[in-house]
């Protein structure tokens, strides 16, 4: 595998220390510790969960200024008020014009609420949850994520992540053709498998860097053109 110094090297030479210290200061979220993550309530984080399920395909700026309608829709988000809702009360929200009108993501809100709920009563909270993840097998929580929740897969599980503050990589494109381009992967990611390989590498770097994941991801990105 090939050394990290090599690759920021590389982002160095393209886009300059300043330029790279500002991607990470203005496009990763503040990473959160352990202890933060399990500071925050349940209901920011099912409403940070329902945020990026609606942020998905649109533009954020749309959909964050619709956000206060959504916690009002959703009774601040309180995931056992949101899971007591009913199918009718949801279907109800698509004659809300402050709302994004998507039946599907809606649903999916609601389904989430059930789904924290369960958490908490097994794990002690999202936060916990998140918290006592190992970073060493992020990828994990991804597909842990996607098996728990509603329209959590894909990207959208590393994203909503991002959102909370627990340090993980990502597979944009610019990422995965950086993998493409030191070697560790051959093409786009197809399952477990190629994720598995990426999660080594990540965890190489981490070693040998001391950096967070996001930032050796948004390193990786930088280093191609």
């Amino acid at each position: 595998m090939v050394a990290f110094a090599k690759i920021e090297k590389a982002a160095l030479k393209r886009i300059g220390a300043k330029e790279l210290e500002d991607r990470f200061k203005h496009r990763i979220p503040k990473i959160k510790s352990a202890a933060e993550l399990k500071k925050v309530p349940d209901d920011r984080y099912l409403s940070l969960m329902a945020l990026r399920i609606f942020r998905a395909g649109l533009k954020h700026d749309m959909v964050d200024a619709k956000w206060p309608a959504f916690e009002k829709a959703f009774h601040g988000f309180d995931p056992r008020r949101v899971r007591a809702m009913s199918d009718e009360a949801i279907e109800g929200l698509m004659k809300n014009a402050a709302l994004i009108r998507h039946l599907g993501k809606l649903q999916a809100v609601h389904a989430n609420g059930a789904a924290v709920v369960a958490l908490a009563d097994e794990k002690g909270g999202v936060g916990a949850y998140l918290a006592d993840w190992p970073g060493d097998n992020i990828v994990g929580l991804w597909d842990d994520l996607a098996k728990r929740f509603a329209h959590l897969g894909g990207g959208s599980g590393p994203q909503f992540l991002r959102m909370a503050g627990k340090d993980t990589f990502t597979l944009s494109d610019w990422v995965v053709k950086a993998l493409n381009e030191w070697g560790v992967l051959d093409g786009t990611p197809k399952g477990k498998a190629d994720r598995a390989k990426v999660q080594v590498a990540f965890n190489g770097w981490a070693k040998e860097t001391g950096k967070p994941l996001a930032h050796l991801s948004m390193t990786l990105a930088s280093s191609v053109d």
